[in-house]
């Protein structure tokens, strides 16, 4: 008993209080009967067994009771200024977030002042003597009468559709809003270090995420695996859902080592325990001895190439770069995962190779229809998998519009009615290794990518999600389109149909290659002008991709 910190004190400390007592009570009403022949009777022994554990008991428990009470901390609480909040959900998530807050914690700034939940069960009663006043749809107006300064939704195992209901009333409010995992899925050493963050713009576009199925993950099982790129958004990500299959060995490569770097640290440890061997390559696809040196060693019977240059204004001023990366470089993959008998290549595209108006996704399109002629002509089982932005990655435009908010704005977008399709990384990276699975040569699958969101949409989300007014504390400022940029993605060429698949968010498209035979001149006239002025090598670009639109920048 006398071990215990009684400001911490719970069920476990009161039943050892009753243990001690009862113990110590039947002790002492034998030695009362030893010394003077006669017992006490059950009545006094029953009034002495209580009296002691009262004692022993509320002396304790009110220390717990000082330390833990909202009303001895209002004080406190008011001079500190801390963020009156509104609490949604009243389970496990929501009673830990609001013991933390009442404690001080540092990483649960707040005082709680209210809480919803949608259980009939709950309404009106107290939570750590925080009220449960009403259900999700009264979040406008209870904060309002409450006068929250900041709303903390607490049920991260709530339905996709769920969080959306919420979310969408949360931002009616245009109070800061912020959210914290779930505690089941936090390790049992980390729940007391989970920290409030704010809710992203992923939480709003996310879909319901879906588990791989790792029978159809056996074409990489207990294989050798390279994935180019290894070290960016979609390559690391691909590795990570990789390890559940248990490859044989993943090769990483990449030519920017920091990345890289951390990936390795990060996986090594699972990767190890589960007997996959790692390794790191650094080097550039364009470089062919390095890329072959590669596959000489360890021969590789599966390729992920996510190496590539994707950022499309950049590339615009850059087109023999882009040319050099993203079509002489993944010709080299190509060609040696057909010369080394590779089972699977998969190539990550883009939407962007669709009817491309800018240099990125002329390229991106050349890389598909390389792919296709080599499938015809191979054993290897090529294929293409095309889809839209994804959200979080280098270069996409959350982390700009991030940076821009945190610097007092103006968030700056191209047009407000530009429109694109996200998803998100791990989503897309599930969704291009089940595509591998279903592929047996020549595909170009193409991701659902669900509605297509305006950027000015995601924008003002983002400025409300932080509490602040758009157009009086963030201006928002339209640009012009940059070079080489469409108003809207499109999945489908104009002479493209989709064929559904296994995979209800899978679909192949009927795009058949160009005469890759009729365009090995032009592939040869490319490379002769890549050390040329950027304006020959779109000459010709224009020539090999048809569909490619040079004027878009006049």
């Amino acid at each position: 008993m006398y071990s215990s910190l009684w400001r911490y004190a719970s069920i476990s400390e009161a039943g050892r209080i009753v243990a001690a007592v009862t113990v110590s009570s039947v002790i002492g009403d034998v030695i009362f009967n030893v010394l003077f022949g006669k017992g006490m009777t059950l009545r006094e022994d029953v009034m002495a067994w209580a009296v002691v554990l009262i004692i022993c008991g509320g002396g304790r428990f009110a220390i717990r009771a000082i330390y833990g009470s909202q009303l001895w901390r209002f004080k406190s609480n008011s001079d500190a200024h801390l963020p009156r909040t509104l609490i949604v959900g009243a389970g496990e998530t929501g009673s830990l977030s609001i013991k933390r807050m009442l404690n001080g914690d540092p990483d649960m700034i707040g005082d709680p002042v209210a809480v919803v939940d949608d259980d009939p069960n709950k309404q009106n009663q107290r939570i750590h003597d925080v009220k449960v006043c009403g259900t999700c749809a009264d979040i406008p107006t209870i904060a309002h009468d409450c006068e929250a300064e900041q709303i903390v939704v607490a049920i991260p195992s709530a339905t996709h559709e769920e969080r959306q209901r919420i979310y969408d009333l949360c931002m009616k409010t245009g109070l800061r809003v912020l959210t914290l995992p779930n505690v089941r899925d936090i390790p049992q050493d980390g729940v007391g270090r989970v920290a409030l963050r704010e809710v992203e713009i992923s939480d709003l576009l996310s879909r319901e995420e879906k588990s791989l199925d790792l029978n159809q993950m056996g074409y990489v099982t207990g294989k050798r695996i390279l994935v180019t790129g290894g070290g960016g958004s979609i390559g690391s990500e691909l590795v990570r859902q990789l390890l559940p299959a248990k490859p044989a060995q993943i090769v990483l490569f990449d030519i920017y080592e920091n990345t890289t770097y951390e990936l390795y640290h990060d996986i090594i440890k699972t990767a190890h325990d589960q007997g996959t061997d790692i390794q790191v390559y650094i080097g550039s696809i364009t470089h062919l001895p390095a890329i072959t040196k590669v596959f000489e060693k360890y021969h590789p019977q599966v390729v992920f190439h996510a190496a590539a240059h994707k950022h499309v204004p950049l590339m615009e001023h850059n087109a023999r770069e882009a040319i050099e990366n993203n079509v002489f470089g993944t010709l080299n993959v190509v060609r040696l995962a057909d010369k080394f008998q590779c089972s699977h290549y998969v190539q990550i595209s883009t939407d962007k190779a669709v009817n491309p108006t800018n240099v990125m996704g002329a390229t991106k399109r050349m890389d598909e229809m390389i792919v296709q002629y080599y499938a015809a002509n191979s054993k290897t089982i090529f294929t293409a998998v095309r889809f839209g932005n994804v959200l979080g990655s280098h270069g996409s435009v959350i982390p700009l519009f991030k940076r821009q908010l945190r610097e007092g704005g103006p968030i700056t977008i191209t047009h407000k009615d530009i429109t694109r399709y996200f998803m998100t990384i791990p989503e897309a990276s599930k969704l291009v290794i089940t595509a591998g699975a279903l592929a047996h040569g020549g595909e170009i699958f193409v991701l659902d990518m669900g509605e297509p969101v305006k950027i000015y949409d995601l924008a003002i989300n983002l400025i409300t999600l932080s509490g602040l007014k758009p157009g009086k504390d963030i201006q928002i400022k339209e640009v012009g389109l940059r070079p080489g940029e469409k108003m809207y993605e499109e999945l489908l060429m104009d002479n493209e149909q989709l064929l559904p698949t296994e995979h209800s968010e899978i679909r192949i498209s009927t795009a058949e290659a160009d005469k890759m035979e009729e365009i090995k001149d032009k592939l040869e006239k490319l490379q002769d002008c890549l050390d040329k002025e950027n304006d020959t090598v779109k000459s010709v670009l224009a020539e090999v991709v048809p569909t490619y639109h040079p004027q878009f920048n006049d």
